[in-house]
Formats: C-alpha cells, structure tokens, sequence
C-alpha cells in the first residue's frame, strides 16, 4: 500500500476541519432557530455571551489538564479582536432588526469584496482572473436563492455597514494573530473567549431589552428551554473553535466564500424540518449556481497563480510554542 503523501494528509485534516464547522454551525442555527421561534429566547446577544462564557470554561478545564500549553498575546491585540468581534455581532443583530431580509443578506454577501479587499491591502494577495470570476458565480448563486425583498434606510445602512467591516476584520484577525503569534486555535481561543462572554454578558441584557423590548430576567424559563440553551452553549463551543481553526488554516476569503455552503445547507434543513412552501425553481437554480461557483473557486484558487501572495510574509513570533492540540500553521498560499 502506497504511502499517504503530505498533499493528502493536509487535504484530509482540511476536510475534516470544514466538515466539523459546517455541522456545528447548521446544528447550531437549528437549535437557536427552535430556541428564539418555539421557546421565545430572543435575547440574541445574552446568548452569544453565554456561549462564550462556556468556551471560556471549555478552554480553562483544558488548560488545567495540561492539553494547552501557555501562550502570550498582547493586551491591545486582545482589545482590538475583541472590539470587533463584539461590533460584529452587536452589527449583525441591530442590521437584522432594523433591514429587510433581503437587504441583510445583501450585507452578509458583501462581506466576500471586503475581505478580498482586507487581504490584497494587508496581506498583498493576488486572485487570478478565474478565481475572481469564480467568487463572483458564488455570489450570483447565493443571491438568487437568498435574497427577497430589498429595502434600506440610513440608519439600516449604517448597522449593516458596521456590521459587515467589523465582521470581516474580526475574521481576518483571527488568520493575522495565530499567524503574528505562532498561536494554536485552541490558544487563541482562550484568549478572546474571556473578554467577549464578559463584555456581551454585560451589555447583552440592556441591548436586547431595547431590540426587542423584553427582560431576560423576566422569561419564563423552563425545563425544555434551559436543555435547548445547554445544547446551544455546548454546540457553540464547536462553532467557535471550528471558525479559529478553518480561518487559520484557510484564509477569510476561502472562509467566507465555502461558508456560504452553510447557507445552502441550512435552507435544505429548513425544507426538510419546517416545510417546502419555500422552495421554488428560483431557490433551487441559485443552490446550484452556488455550488458550481464553490467548486470552481476551489479549483481556481489551489491552481498556481490562483491566490498568492507577492512577496510579502508575516513575521511571527517563534518563541510561542504549540500545545498537544494545536494544528499546522504553515499558512503562506493556503486558500
């Protein structure tokens, strides 16, 4: 039997690590879905907090075990990453709130430009003509079968703005700093998780009061909905790490553009679980241009000259030292 090479070792791992974000991922939409829809938890930014507080537990048991070793990142860098991750989902929720339907999937799409923009202006990428042209087929096809409705107004554009430059810079730091600071997902992820279930703890509970108008004080918690946040906590802990580990393997780019198989995706369950009254030629004819242009885009940007960097290299910090789960950081080209 002839030897696995290092090409298939590395596409295997990659595989598994996007497998792992897009089950989570759909799970956990599904999950807050019957959550907020069936159980009437729309404290949307408390939840997010609670999520993080149970990463940040997740990540200290682990570390006391000794599975992560210590590591260092700097207090400002910290800030920063927390600064815009937690604009992004205070973003996120305010745009859906104040938007169409349309009109916020037309912001999530856009978040595809911006982060090619981060990356050619900070990272001096290079996409060859097919590679371009191949995120544009994604977003045609995800455009047809997502967007309705289309309406705006300032203020709606000013979250969606927020929303989506805070996104993107939160997703391209996670790529910068495991890169800067030679940092394993799990490591990074103990850094960030702390300061942002503390800070969305605190502010949750007042922001979702004035989006929706209720007290998360004052629901009427039960049984059933305390399993359904459990699962939503625990589930979440997936999430999160997956999202460090496929950015760091990938780029925000290739993040962005793959993650959009999640949306195709969770349309499908939503067919499957809640009815197929949405479901229409228009749909299913965007869910296949989606995914042509996901193929191709995956095929034009591992080609040579399909995404590169041009003579530019991050400079790392070698005294960081990996811990027993820690993955590959060999970043330079990886899409």
């Amino acid at each position: 039997m002839a030897p696995v090479s290092k090409a298939d070792k590395k596409a295997a791992v990659d595989a598994a690590a996007w497998m792992f974000n897009v089950v989570t991922s759909v799970g956990i939409i599904i999950v807050n879905k019957a959550l907020m829809a069936t159980y009437g938890f729309s404290f949307a930014t408390t939840l997010t907090g609670l999520h993080f507080a149970t990463t940040t537990l997740m990540t200290a048991v682990l570390r006391w075990l000794g599975y992560i070793q210590a590591s260092h990142l700097p207090l400002f860098e910290l800030l920063k990453f927390v600064l815009f991750a937690n604009f992004s989902i205070v973003g996120m929720n305010v745009s859906l709130m104040w938007n169409s339907v349309g009109f916020y999937q037309i912001a999530k799409l856009s978040m595809i430009p911006v982060s090619c923009l981060l990356e050619v202006m900070f990272d001096k990428i290079r996409y060859s003509r097919d590679t371009k042209l191949s995120i544009a087929v994604v977003l045609v096809g995800v455009s047809v079968c997502t967007v309705t409705d289309v309406s705006v107004n300032t203020r709606g554009f000013i979250a969606a703005f927020v929303a989506v430059w805070s996104t993107s810079l939160q997703q391209y730091y996670v790529h910068y700093l495991q890169r800067k600071y030679s940092l394993s997902s799990f490591n990074l992820l103990g850094h960030t998780a702390p300061g942002q279930a503390a800070s969305l703890l605190l502010i949750g509970p007042f922001l979702d009061y004035w989006l929706t108008n209720k007290r998360v004080d004052s629901y009427g918690y039960n049984v059933t909905s305390v399993i359904f946040i459990i699962l939503s906590c625990t589930i979440a802990v997936g999430t999160n790490l997956s999202q460090f580990i496929c950015i760091g393997r990938f780029t925000a780019v290739s993040f962005q553009v793959l993650g959009h198989m999640k949306t195709i995706l969770v349309l499908i369950m939503g067919f499957f679980f809640f009815g197929k009254e949405g479901l229409n030629l228009q749909v299913v004819l965007g869910m296949i241009i989606a995914v042509v242009g996901m193929i191709w885009y995956g095929n034009a940007s591992s080609k040579p000259g399909g995404k590169e960097r041009r003579s530019y290299s991050l400079p790392t910090n070698r005294q960081q030292k990996h811990g027993s789960l820690s993955e590959s950081t060999e970043l330079d080209g990886k899409v």
